[in-house]
C-alpha cells in the first residue's frame, strides 16, 4: 500500500521556494517593472495569506481577482488557494452585465483589482450583492481616488503582515479556483477546479510530449491569467522552477517581441490573433533575436498548416497546437509529433502539426456520431469529442440543468465535431453550432477558413452559415485583408476553386475591416451571424 498523500497546490509553492529560490519572475508593470525570485516570492505569498486572514477570509470563501498578467496576480494565485479559499479570476473583457452576474453567482467576498481597471469595477459595484471589501493593486504609494468602499492598498497591507504562514493540510478535493465560460449564448457558466485537478493537470501539462516544461524554460503566458488560469501555466511553471515572464497589459506585437528578446523566452502561449499580429510585425521588417524561443503554444482556435509553415520558414518559429476548454482545465490534446513522423515529407508533417493532436496522458476520450456510436479512426468520419478524467469538470457551478445538457454518464460532451486519424491525431472540424449543413452535406467552417487564410493577402477569415431556401444553409466568408491590399471577392473565389469541393465554395465573400472577437480572442461568429444572416 502507498501513502494516502494529498495532492495540494502548496507543494508546488514550497518546491519552488526550496529548490529554485534563485530563479526569476519578471513582471511588466504600468509604472515600473518588477523583477524578483521565487525566494522573494514565497514570503510575499505568506504575507498575503496573513492579509487574507486579517480581512476575515475563511476557507471556502470566493475571492475575485480583476487583474492583468502580473506578479501580484501570481501571488494571489497561491495565497488564496494554499490558504483554503477559492481563487475566482474575473474576465475583464466580459460584457458589464456578465461581470456582475459572475461575481454575484460565485458570491465573491473580496475583489482584488489592478488600479487601471478600477472604472470597470466601480461601475459594477452598486449591483454587487456579496462583495464586502476591495483591495487595489498599484505601484503608487497612496490609493487613487475611487468610489469603492471599504478599500485597501495591496502593498500597505503586505508591509504590515508577517512573512511566514503555516499553510493548512487540506483535503485534495477542496475547491481551489473557479473560472466562468465566455458564453457566446446565455449567461457564463462556472467551473470549479480542485487542488487535485490543478495538481494533476499541471503534472500532465509539464510532460515531455505535452508542453515539456522544465527549470531551463523562460515562459511567457500571453493568454490572460483570467482565462482558464492562463492554461494552468502559473502553477506548472512555479512547480517546475521555470522563469515566468508576465507581460502586464500591453500586448502589442512590438511589446511582446521586445519582451521575448529581452528575457530570453523559450516558450510563449496564446491565441492565434496574438501570433498573427506578431507574424505581420516581423513580416514588415522588424528585427528581434528570438533564437531561444523553442516553440509557440497556440490554443483557443486553430492556425492552418500554411501559417505554421510560414512562421517556421520565414522566421524559424515553431508552433505547437494544443486544445482545451474551460471545462477541461484546459489541456486535453497536444500536437507533438511522433518520432517516426520526422521521416515524413514536409507537407505530411505540416498537415499533422495543424491538427489539435493526441490525447494527453491521464484522460480518456471517445468520439461519437449522432447515433451514439464511436467513429472509425480513419480521419474521415466525424463525431463529437467526449472526454473524462481527473481534471474534467463533473458539473457547472450551481447549474444542474445546464450540467445535464453537457455531462452525461460521466462524460463531458464538448460540442466540438472532430475526426481522428489512424495515428490518434484529432482534427477539429467545427463547433457543433458552427458546422454548415448544405443540401444534406456537412461543410467544415474551420477547414474552409484555414484554406482561405492560406491566401498571401488574407489576414483573417471567418466562415458562417447563412440561410438558403434551396440548400437549407450555405457558407459565407468574412475576410480581412492586409493593409493596402486590392484583392477582390472574385480573387478569393478563384483561389479557392482548385482547393475545395464545389459545394464548399462560399456563396458570398464579404471583405471587412475586422472580425469581431470574443473576450478571449476567438472569432465571434454569433456576432457575424447576427450581422449577415439576412
Amino acid at each position: 500500500m502507498m501513502m494516502n498523500h494529498q495532492l495540494l497546490i502548496k507543494t508546488m509553492l514550497e518546491r519552488a521556494y526550496k529548490l529554485f529560490p534563485k530563479k526569476e519572475i519578471f513582471s511588466r508593470g504600468l509604472d515600473r517593472d518588477m523583477r524578483y525570485t521565487y525566494g522573494d516570492f514565497y514570503p510575499r505569498v505568506c504575507k498575503l495569506a496573513n492579509v487574507l486572514q486579517a480581512l476575515d477570509v475563511k476557507q471556502g470563501d470566493k475571492i475575485g481577482t480583476f487583474a492583468w498578467n502580473n506578479h501580484r496576480h501570481l501571488e494571489l494565485y497561491f495565497a488564496i488557494t494554499c490558504s483554503g479559499s477559492v481563487l475566482h479570476t474575473l474576465n475583464l473583457r466580459l460584457f458589464p452585465e456578465h461581470v456582475i452576474h459572475v461575481i454575484n453567482h460565485a458570491e465573491d467576498k473580496i475583489i482584488f483589482v489592478d488600479e487601471d481597471l478600477l472604472p470597470i469595477v466601480e461601475k459594477a459595484a452598486p449591483q454587487l450583492t456579496t462583495v464586502e471589501k476591495y483591495v487595489i493593486m498599484t505601484d503608487k504609494d497612496e490609493l487613487p481616488e475611487t468610489s469603492l468602499s471599504p478599500v485597501y492598498h495591496y502593498e500597505k497591507l503586505l508591509a504590515e503582515a508577517a512573512d511566514t504562514y503555516d499553510f493548512p493540510d487540506l483535503d485534495e478535493n477542496t475547491p481551489a479556483a473557479m473560472c466562468y465560460t465566455t458564453a457566446t449564448t446565455g449567461l457564463p457558466k462556472g467551473v470549479t477546479y480542485t487542488h487535485r485537478s490543478i495538481y494533476l493537470h499541471s503534472l500532465a501539462e509539464s510532460l515531455p510530449d505535452v508542453l515539456g516544461l522544465s527549470e531551463r524554460d523562460a515562459v511567457l503566458p500571453v493568454v490572460p491569467m483570467f482565462h482558464v488560469l492562463a492554461w494552468g501555466l502559473p502553477f506548472s511553471c512555479t512547480w517546475m522552477g521555470s522563469k515566468l515572464v508576465l507581460p502586464g497589459r500591453v500586448l502589442t506585437p512590438e511589446a511582446l517581441c521586445t519582451l521575448m528578446e529581452q528575457e530570453g523566452v523559450t516558450m510563449a502561449a496564446g491565441v492565434p490573433t496574438i501570433w498573427m499580429g506578431i507574424y505581420q510585425h516581423l513580416d514588415s521588417g522588424a528585427k528581434y533575436d528570438l533564437s531561444k524561443l523553442r516553440y509557440i503554444v497556440n490554443g483557443g482556435s486553430a492556425v492552418s498548416k500554411t501559417q505554421i509553415a510560414a512562421f517556421e520558414k520565414k522566421f524559424g518559429l515553431s508552433i505547437l497546437h494544443a486544445y482545451g476548454m474551460t471545462e477541461t482545465s484546459p489541456v486535453v490534446l497536444c500536437s507533438t509529433m511522433k518520432s517516426y513522423m520526422e521521416d515524413w515529407d514536409e507537407e505530411e508533417q505540416y498537415a499533422m502539426r495543424a491538427k489539435q493532436g493526441v490525447l494527453v496522458p491521464g484522460l480518456e476520450m471517445k468520439i461519437v456520431n449522432d447515433e451514439g456510436e464511436e467513429v472509425a479512426w480513419n480521419g474521415k468520419e466525424m463525431g463529437e469529442l467526449c472526454v473524462r478524467g481527473p481534471w474534467i469538470t463533473s458539473e457547472y457551478y450551481k447549474e444542474p440543468e445546464r450540467s445535464a445538457e453537457n455531462i452525461k454518464d460521466g462524460w463531458l460532451y464538448t460540442n466540438d465535431i472532430v475526426t481522428i486519424d489512424e495515428e490518434g491525431f484529432i482534427l477539429i472540424q467545427d463547433r457543433a453550432k458552427d458546422l454548415i449543413k448544405s443540401g444534406g452535406e456537412w461543410i467544415s467552417s474551420v477547414d474552409l477558413e484555414n484554406t482561405i487564410m492560406a491566401h498571401p493577402e488574407v489576414v483573417e477569415a471567418a466562415v458562417i452559415a447563412v440561410p438558403d431556401p434551396k440548400w437549407q444553409e450555405r457558407p459565407m466568408a468574412c475576410v480581412v485583408l492586409k493593409d493596402g491590399s486590392n484583392v477582390t471577392e472574385q480573387d478569393i473565389l478563384d483561389f479557392l476553386k482548385p482547393k475545395v469541393a464545389r459545394y464548399w465554395m462560399p456563396d458570398k465573400v464579404q471583405i471587412i475591416g475586422e472580425i469581431p472577437k470574443t473576450s478571449v480572442g476567438k472569432f465571434n461568429k454569433k456576432a457575424l451571424r447576427e450581422t449577415y444572416a439576412k
